[in-house]
């Protein structure tokens, strides 16, 4: 409440991007003194029966921060003291970019949305690994990893690999971020398999030289249609990635609560928050039943209450990730999230939270991934993978 009060009267007044800065400087600043920051740990550290196996990682919670939050891992100890699971910076881009031209942040309050066309703003990916080379205390670090913007997408291969170098060594798992708006053709290589298939051997091949095993994810869009979404499930099973996060920002602007007024005061970019939360879950819901255990499903967008994170458990997501509803929702966001959560589980009498994740629920239209088989699903047009390996 106090928090909602101080948002309407003072934040709300300040420009987004500059409002975010402060923020990641306070906690950042208040998280680099050792005991703070571990009594945040132990006060706003959440039940332990949400404690999740994911990644080959045990994580304290599945509520983790989304890229974008934390484009330069400048603050990922912070949000960890708050009560997230794990952080996933960037997005990170093998050399530095200063993003597009400001402003290039805004909020739309009614609809709890923002519209951003960041472009990827971050020092580049050895800066980011050295970051990385000095965290603390963070249960787990993903890399959401994305295209140089002047790197052409038929280069985009090379360009990743770069990064593949630096970060693969300091990250828990890595994203390929295929799917934002506000880099030139970075779209294309999510529906197009054959571009998606090469950068994926480009960067696979990148890691064969490594000395360790990491997760490696892609991130989807959703405007997608239902069609493309099967043939990304069924091409990430055929091509090993261990899972999918999905959703990014949407381009679309229909149903929105806010005036044609202020949404076009907002200007172009990706929508993100709270409009995107049934899209998110009906994807969430087709990709569990589409790839059944084969992949891990991470699910953000908008996730704003303990209930949205529940359903997204139920319809088969392994995690979930905040980012507009961490903005609205302010510091004691995630520490309220977990307690509802945990509050969730008791009351479905499961014993643990990965007991939770696929079980379905007939009033919320949730499948249950673990009983569906591939060939269950109805025929879409699109081949249907095999179990690989």
């Amino acid at each position: 409440m106090i928090y909602r009060l101080l948002f309407k009267l003072v934040l709300q007044r300040i420009n987004p991007e500059r409002a975010h800065e402060l923020a990641s400087r306070g906690l950042r600043s208040v998280a680099a003194i050792s005991p703070i920051r571990r009594l945040l740990r132990r006060t706003l550290g959440p039940d332990e029966r949400l404690r999740v196996s994911a990644l080959g990682l045990e994580l304290p919670t599945p509520l983790g921060a989304a890229a974008g939050i934390d484009k330069s891992a400048t603050w990922f100890e912070g949000l960890c003291a708050l009560g997230f699971g794990f952080v996933e910076v960037g997005t990170v881009t093998a050399r530095p970019q200063e993003g597009n031209p400001g402003p290039r942040l805004s909020r739309l309050p009614q609809d709890q949305a923002l519209v951003n066309r960041l472009g990827f703003p971050n020092p580049g990916a050895e800066e980011i690994a050295k970051r990385l080379a000095e965290r603390r205390d963070c249960p787990a670090l993903g890399v959401n990893v994305g295209k140089t913007k002047l790197v052409p997408v038929d280069d985009a291969g090379g360009d990743y690999r770069q990064w593949v170098r630096l970060l693969a060594p300091r990250a828990d798992y890595l994203v390929l971020n295929v799917s934002s708006p506000n880099t030139p053709g970075l779209r294309d290589i999510q529906s197009d398999s054959d571009r998606l298939g090469a950068l994926v051997a480009e960067v696979r091949e990148e890691l064969g030289g490594g000395s360790c095993r990491i997760p490696l994810l892609v991130k989807i869009g959703p405007d997608l249609t239902d069609i493309e979404v099967d043939a990304i499930a069924d091409q990430a099973v055929e091509l090993g990635l261990d899972g999918i996060v999905a959703v990014n920002t949407t381009v679309h602007r229909t149903g929105l609560k806010s005036d044609q007024q202020g949404v076009e005061a907002a200007g172009e970019g990706g929508l993100s928050g709270a409009p995107l939360k049934a899209r998110a879950l009906e994807i969430i819901q087709r990709l569990s039943t589409r790839a059944g255990d084969r992949l891990l499903l991470i699910s953000v967008g908008g996730i704003e209450t303990p209930e949205d994170a529940w359903r997204r458990i139920l319809a088969g997501a392994t995690l979930v990730q905040a980012y507009t509803g961490f903005v609205y929702g302010g510091p004691l966001w995630p520490y309220r999230m977990n307690r509802g959560l945990a509050r969730l589980l008791r009351e479905s009498g499961k014993p643990s939270l990965q007991m939770a994740i696929g079980a379905g629920s007939d009033d919320e239209g949730a499948v249950d991934r673990r009983s569906v088989s591939r060939e269950q699903v109805p025929a879409t047009g699109i081949p249907i993978a095999r179990p690989v390996g």
